[in-house]
């Protein structure tokens, strides 16, 4: 009998495979596909101070290999998150979840983590500085190592969960940017948000997406999502979630022996409300072919 199950700053998962925020709402909409108490855990949706209705339509675009999104952290905000989907969460999901927060300035970062960090059914709080939809907020804390260390040392002064900050690939040097993090305090990191990227309809000559650029992810950036999780995992000595392109029991297997203690899967969620699920029920049949008994002794193995 194989054990997927893995560890997260103390934090027990019956195995790695965790939606990611922004593609799984807060559970509600996917838990009629199947039981979501099989997951690890999920990250739920970004969520800012105040409400937000995000960027106007059309947010998606597809693409080769993957799509583009500009949704632009639409959530209810804080107080509908802890008045509201928390107490509806009790109803379908009996485990503590990943609590994503966004913010514009440092202040609203350290207000929501507070807010946040109270709840019981929260486990961990993932600091998103690394949104590339919104304008000045985001993706403009986690480009410069003083940036994120500015808000990790801001929500950590605040906050008694584990703090894992949330980092962007559109960056010259991410591995900079994941010390500067762990430096300040940070428990943990997840990577990568998606990358900046733009798709033209040549027939109306004009950007598809009404934000012009918005985030590219999907099976496309799974490579790049590797590449930096390997970098950022040898450097740091924290534990490490990865994402990015993730699809199959296989691509877990192999973020995992780049340094991911945790899989999060973003787009796959979009195209099948199956994924995870899929992934959950495929990975002891794979842990048997490749001879993993363990999933938790593989991290990292890639010297």
């Amino acid at each position: 009998m194989v054990d997927t199950s893995v560890e997260l700053s103390g934090w027990r998962l019956d195995n790695p495979v965790v939606p990611a925020s922004g593609t799984f709402g807060y559970g509600n909409e996917f838990k009629d596909f199947y039981d979501i108490n099989i997951l690890g855990t999920f990250s739920f949706k970004g969520t800012t101070r105040e409400p937000r209705y995000g960027n106007p339509t059309p947010r998606i675009a597809e693409c080769t290999a993957g799509m583009i999104n500009a949704v632009g952290l639409q959530n209810p905000g804080i107080d509908a998150v802890i008045s509201d989907e928390l107490p509806r969460l009790k109803g379908y999901f009996n485990k503590k979840v990943i609590a994503n927060i966004s913010g514009f300035s440092v202040d609203e970062y350290a207000y929501c983590c507070e807010r946040i960090d109270r709840a019981e059914q929260v486990g961990l709080i993932e600091v998103n500085i690394s949104c590339p939809n919104v304008r000045h907020g985001g993706m403009s804390f986690g480009t410069s190592p003083e940036s994120a260390a500015e808000v990790t040392r801001a929500v950590k002064t605040v906050t008694t969960k584990p703090v894992y900050m949330k980092l962007s690939p559109n960056v010259s040097d991410i591995v900079a940017i994941a010390h500067a993090c762990v430096e300040t305090g940070a428990d943990g990191l997840c990577l990568i948000n998606t990358v900046l990227g733009m798709r033209i309809d040549v027939q109306r000559r004009q950007a598809v997406v009404a934000n012009t650029m918005g985030g590219f992810s999907g099976p496309a950036i799974f490579p790049l999502a590797v590449r930096m999780v390997y970098q950022v995992a040898k450097a740091c000595a924290v534990p490490v979630i990865g994402c990015g392109g993730v699809q199959s029991a296989r691509d877990v297997i192999e973020m995992m022996m780049a340094g991911a203690t945790a899989v999060e899967v973003g787009a796959a969620n979009l195209v099948n409300p199956y994924a995870c699920k899929e992934i959950i029920e495929a990975l002891p049949a794979e842990m048997e072919r490749l001879g993993i008994e363990k999933l938790s002794d593989i991290i990292g193995i890639i010297e």
